[in-house]
């Protein structure tokens, strides 16, 4: 397996409307989501950087959203954009319960034959705000799909070559179902 430089980005943009109140800052213990996720980022990528209108008092650097009330999409382009590695993770805020052995796990599949690796849940669903990007082939592809009016990232994943990783394949790690 080639090793790369990753860099983390988590995803905290958003109006959180079915939430009712801010998610990012929603606390898990002694930790806010940001923190968690942070914490289990920062083990596993050369940096973490917010996307989005992050709240006041959180340290990360962040970067805004280039198109703003363009959802997870306008935030992986953003994330995109700010990357200055050739390989980088989105994380949504709301995703908590991810850790570094899943991400560690992530990044075994990065491979110079896909420009995505995206998990599976365990319904068989993608989940693209939990997935790794190759910069060089998807901030292109993601820009075309926001010219056309796209909003949804799955729709970036069937316009690059995405590496599915099942369920089964990750389903050993520890807190798999909590993923």
């Amino acid at each position: 397996m080639l090793m790369f430089d990753v860099q983390g980005f988590i995803l905290v943009g958003g109006a959180s409307r079915r939430m009712g109140q801010d998610k990012a800052q929603l606390r898990l213990g002694s930790e806010t989501m940001i923190e968690r996720i942070a914490g289990q980022l920062s083990a596993a990528t050369a940096s973490v950087t917010l996307v989005g209108g992050p709240p006041d008092d959180v340290s990360q650097p962040s970067v805004p959203d280039i198109y703003e009330k363009w959802g997870a999409l306008g935030g992986i382009h953003a994330a995109l954009s700010a990357a200055k590695t050739g390989w980088l993770i989105v994380i949504a805020c709301d995703l908590p319960f991810i850790t570094r052995e899943l991400l560690d796990r992530l990044k075994s599949f990065i491979d110079e034959s896909f420009d995505a690796v995206v998990p599976m849940q365990p319904d068989g669903r993608p989940q693209p705000v939990c997935a790794l990007y190759r910069r060089e082939t998807c901030l292109p592809e993601i820009e075309k799909l926001i010219r056309a009016g796209e909003h949804t990232p799955r729709a970036l994943l069937v316009n690059v070559r995405t590496r599915y990783v099942q369920f089964a394949e990750l389903s050993d790690l520890p807190g798999a179902n909590n993923f």
